[in-house]
């Protein structure tokens, strides 16, 4: 393991995007990025810090009547020789990038103007630098804090650093993936007649498929659209067996208004004559969404202090763990969510600055 690099930071935030992506942190593997930004916050002065694993954690304590909690994690999906960081036709390329360590440097940047002696934000504020999001969510820092230091995560409102191009992205949607499965028996396939081929049962649950027409709904002014696709299938044994497995592997993509009940239902019940004619349907993962909560006080003035409307979130992300919380949290980073995990990850330069001076003009109260 290499040694954790000096963070300075009072380093604009071009050059700490690029020393966070030159120091690898690929889920699992984040404790020299840890480190790092722990010692940096810890050298503020302002700042209250606890480090739970490879998660670090930093807030103030002003007495504010309101608290902003500010959140964006520190692993990467593994690098596709795309580290060091190299700058090029006005753009920052490396792992990352995008997701989210220009959002991370952001954050930094914050933690530095606000979280020294003397500094006046008008609202109290957390960072959550976190480790694990890009795997399984068993595995997630942030879902280890919510567990063992949930009075860490109070706050009026949650920003979620992830890569939104600039633009504030609220809410999210949730995610269901369901295994649908069918049985038949085998046959020689010269004597087909004398099997059932699995296979071709699976016909009627993609028909179903074919046929839907995904649900569009808008809340708080924002647009969501579902969708319900197969994602992955599988069956066959052989080039001259009937097939006696056969399994389809969806995904529900849903808005926040349904929760992760009413999201299982309307998958059963699309592929409702499916199942009546012998299929099962296994749901093997649900993750509930999140509402954008803009009409919350704090939700609001950040969108004014921002200038841009909000628009939904096609996707999911840490806002939900928040909503379940009870804590309105919207996504603003300066990342491009198109270029993520690709091995062309990149950042525009001209994203950096404004998303920092936004978030700077939202906690110190400047509506100017």
């Amino acid at each position: 393991m290499s040694a954790p690099p000096d963070l300075d930071l009072s380093a604009d935030v071009l050059t700490l995007t690029r020393a966070l992506v030159d120091t690898p942190s690929v889920s699992g593997d984040e404790r020299a990025l840890a480190d790092a930004v722990e010692a940096a916050l810890r050298a503020l002065g302002g700042l209250e810090v606890e480090r739970v694993g490879d998660t670090v954690l930093a807030r103030t304590d002003l007495g504010r009547d309101t608290r902003v909690v500010l959140a964006g994690h520190l692993d990467t999906v593994p690098i596709a020789d795309n580290v060091p960081s190299r700058l090029e036709d006005g753009r920052v390329f490396g792992c990352g990038t995008s997701d989210m360590k220009s959002g991370d440097a952001v954050m930094l940047r914050l933690a530095g103007r606000f979280g020294v002696p003397g500094a006046a934000p008008v609202h109290d504020l957390t960072f959550v630098f976190y480790d694990n999001e890009e795997v399984e969510s068993v595995r997630s820092g942030l879902g280890r804090v919510v567990r063992e230091r949930r009075g860490w995560l109070y706050g009026d409102l949650a920003v979620l650093l992830e890569p939104t191009d600039g633009e504030i992205e609220a809410g999210c949607q949730g995610t269901l993936r369901a295994r649908l499965e069918t049985r038949g028996r085998r046959a020689h396939s010269a004597r087909s007649w004398l099997g059932v081929n699995a296979v071709h049962g699976l016909a009627g649950a993609l028909a179903a498929l074919a046929a839907y027409r995904p649900r569009e709904v808008d809340i708080d002014g924002c647009h969501y659209r579902e969708g319900l696709n197969a994602v992955g299938i599988s069956g066959g044994v052989a080039g001259n067996v009937v097939p006696d497995e056969a399994a389809l592997t969806v995904n529900f993509r849903y808005a926040p208004d349904r929760d992760e009940d009413a999201a299982e239902a309307h998958v059963r019940e699309v592929f409702a004559e499916a199942i009546a004619a012998g299929a099962t349907l296994t749901v093997t993962d649900n993750a509930g969404g999140a509402l954008p909560g803009l009409t919350e006080p704090a939700a609001a003035a950040f969108v004014a202090a921002v200038g841009r409307p909000a628009r939904a979130k096609l996707g999911w992300t840490d806002v939900a763990r928040f909503a379940a919380l009870g804590i309105p949290a919207v996504n603003y980073g300066p990342g491009d969510p198109q270029l993520a995990h690709t091995r062309e990850e990149s950042v525009l330069v001209e994203r950096l600055q404004p998303a920092e001076d936004a978030l700077t003009a939202y906690l110190s109260g400047d509506r100017a």
